[in-house]
């Protein structure tokens, strides 16, 4: 037998899961393709970190002298910069081709030595295309575009502000308890409009710090013209979104973060990119080749959108220092990589692949592969403390294993069934037909050594059309029946102690780091829609209603104070990075689930109406416990049948496969977790 332990050739992955031994060469093979392009941009630029450097050199570049400009654009004929630094005369300022299309020019300082091109003024290019026809086209590179209400076609801007802001904070440690606060800029508001970085930094940010995250992941940052895209339209893929401020209001929102000791991650678009002409890459050159694939292979008509050539050069500087430029000019942490399964497979996910037989087989993209290999790589050269998700469905094996071992070092991937059997439990089952097999293997079925993001509901869940847990549980009532001076009605005492239950479950056994979407953690009514045509351009539902858990007298601050309590008691037992969880008893007739996990004895009663007194549970270790957090307590909106202050002292009495046990008294619909003091 082989003894993998110490292979170098990418098939060290195999040691942990022989299971992965038929697939050697192929795994072998993938590994050596990220190795050779290392090689090969080792040669002819420098390293791949100087690679990803690539937006010093393309794009506009302010030198003391004047301006750089440059862009690759292989299929067209001629090239000129046009703007309102020349009247937008279309001839004035040609660029140049060099061998491999890429064109460029020179704009020096004006006489008084000031920039040629004003900061803040209107700019593009006039290109003859592949065609032959004439158009104006935004610089791929650009890091700045803005939009007016009479013209939802972007304009590019020229951004050299006189004063740039500097941060004064470094980066917080990279925890080893991932708790992310996943939230959305224009939608953080609790007025009907478009928030801002500024006004987001001065209110959420405190309330994030207040929560117990220790990490922020922002949606839609990356520029897109459709709004109501959520972010995933992305059309200019090195400016952020105008919609909320500027460049400078994103910085001083990040370095406001850091300082409070929360990590910022980036949702970042590279699965695909937005259809738009006039403002986004597509048939930027006037080919359909430019950065995607030609014909259908180039788009992803579910999405509707185009879809990149990951095996291209040029490509690959583009997207790798898309990344690079986000963490040197803004100082993100991390990154989501959103679609990544889209990105792993020529079916883009839309077909089965749950096999290994799958994931090393024909369907995959290994150019796509490739590149989030690649990515990954890059990033952790370049600061090993930068976290990476992968947003992946189909678990294909070793994604987030370490390079040297043969994997794709991605840090952790999303655990992205679990918000889905959440709502299938949810909808389509009786409470009494809940199995707790099916909610143990759900939550503990992951990878070896490949870590997970857990998460009760997902941001899409939240939109129009869908809805968020909270909302399936309690519906209709949560608009009569939230406040404390109305009576708690069965569906309300259901739905909310149902809501804790599934978000302490989820967190504790779920996975090796948790994720909450922005006002979730207080049972967020109703749903998000975004302004669009069929809701007469309204901000109603495109906001946060704050102020429900700042009302004293509504139940939603209950629910948000059990938030708190949990993310609390997980900072001082670190369970999300502890081993995974001993499961000693899942009791499908009294829905009963007890586990081990960080030293703490956890216990769910998910019985509707059964009620459990001296209840026998197994323990691994003997000693004096108490009530560590209990989701019936006054303060959490529940009905204070579970004593805090008991002590609960184990027995030389083996139980469920446990040396120790001892009794406890569980109402339904509850949960428990006790603690050893002694």
């Amino acid at each position: 037998m082989t003894d993998y332990s110490n292979a170098t050739d990418g098939t060290k992955v195999i040691h942990d899961d022989p299971w992965l031994e038929p697939y050697k060469e192929v795994i072998k093979r993938r590994h050596n393709q990220v190795k050779n392009t290392i090689e090969k941009l080792e040669q002819s630029e420098g390293s791949l970190l100087k690679f990803s450097q690539g937006y010093e050199y393309f794009g506009f570049n302010v030198t003391k002298d004047g301006v750089n400009y440059r862009e690759w654009l292989p299929s067209a004929h001629e090239v000129y910069l046009v703007g309102d630094f020349n009247q937008w005369n279309k001839t004035s300022h040609p660029l140049e081709r060099d061998n491999y299309g890429r064109w460029s020019i020179f704009i020096p300082n004006n006489s008084n030595g000031e920039c040629a091109i004003p900061h803040g003024s209107k700019i593009k290019i006039y290109l003859k295309l592949a065609n032959g026809n004439f158009d104006y086209r935004i610089p791929a590179w650009i890091k700045r575009v803005e939009q007016t209400k009479e013209n939802p076609v972007f304009d590019g801007v020229f951004w050299n502000p006189s004063k740039q802001y500097q941060f004064k904070n470094k980066s917080p440690m990279k925890p080893t308890d991932l708790r992310i606060y996943e939230a959305h800029v224009g939608m953080s508001s609790e007025q009907p409009e478009i928030s801002t970085y500024t006004k987001f930094k001065d209110t959420v940010l405190p309330m994030v710090k207040e929560l117990g995250y220790n990490c922020i992941q922002l949606m839609a940052i990356m520029e897109h013209a459709y709004y109501a895209s959520f972010g995933y339209q992305v059309t200019n893929f090195f400016a952020i979104s105008s919609r909320f401020g500027t460049p400078e209001e994103l910085k001083e929102m990040i370095d406001t973060a850091h300082e409070m000791g929360l990590l910022v991650f980036l949702d970042v678009v590279h699965s695909h990119a937005s259809k738009n002409v006039l403002d986004g890459l597509n048939q930027l050159d006037g080919s359909d080749h430019h950065y995607f694939h030609s014909g259908g292979r180039g788009n992803h008509d579910v999405w509707d959108s185009r879809l990149f050539n990951y095996g291209n050069w040029e490509v690959m500087r583009f997207l790798l220092s898309n990344l690079r430029f986000y963490v040197d000019e803004y100082h993100f942490d991390g990154f989501r990589f959103d679609g990544v399964t889209s990105m792993i497979y020529t079916h883009h996910g839309l077909s089965p692949a749950c096999s290994y037989d799958d994931y090393f087989g024909s369907a995959v993209d290994e150019d796509g592969l490739n590149y989030l290999t690649l990515a990954n790589v890059m990033l952790h050269k370049l600061n090993p403390s930068i976290v990476t998700i992968a947003e992946e469905v189909t678990g294909l094996a070793t994604l987030c294993r370490p390079f040297s071992e043969g994997g794709g070092d991605f840090d952790y991937r999303l655990g992205m069934g679990i918000p889905d059997k959440w709502i299938e439990l949810i909808k389509d089952k009786r409470d009494e037909d809940w199995q707790m097999g099916t909610i143990t293997h759900m939550l503990s079925n992951r990878r070896y050594k490949e870590k997970n993001i857990a998460y009760a509901e997902s941001h899409d869940q939240s939109l129009v059309g869908d809805k968020t847990i909270a909302f399936w549980l309690m519906d209709k009532e949560m608009y009569t029946n939230m406040s404390l001076t109305t009576e708690e009605t069965p569906i309300i005492d259901r739905g909310m102690s149902l809501h804790k239950m599934i978000r302490l479950i989820t967190s504790s056994l779920g996975g090796d780091g948790y994720l909450n979407f922005m006002g979730n953690e207080f049972g967020h009514p109703e749903w998000v829609d975004f302004p669009r045509e069929g809701n007469n351009n309204s901000l109603h539902h495109a906001r946060r209603r704050w102020d429900l858990y700042r009302n004293p007298l509504l139940r939603y601050k209950q629910l948000r104070d059990f938030d708190i309590a949990m993310n609390k008691l997980e900072q001082e037992f670190h369970w999300l990075s502890s081993d995974p969880a001993y499961i000693s008893l899942k009791h499908e007739d009294d829905k009963m689930i007890v586990y081990e996990r960080a030293g703490l004895i956890f216990i769910f009663n998910f019985h509707p109406s059964k009620s459990f007194s001296d209840y026998r549970i197994g323990s691994g270790v003997a000693g004096k416990f108490i009530n560590a957090l209990d989701s019936d307590r006054q303060e959490f909106g529940g009905h204070v049948r579970i004593g805090k202050e008991n002590y609960h002292y184990t027995e030389d009495k083996p139980w469920h496969d446990r040396k120790y046990s001892l009794s406890v008294y569980v109402p339904s619909r509850t949960c428990l977790v006790l603690k050893k003091v002694d």
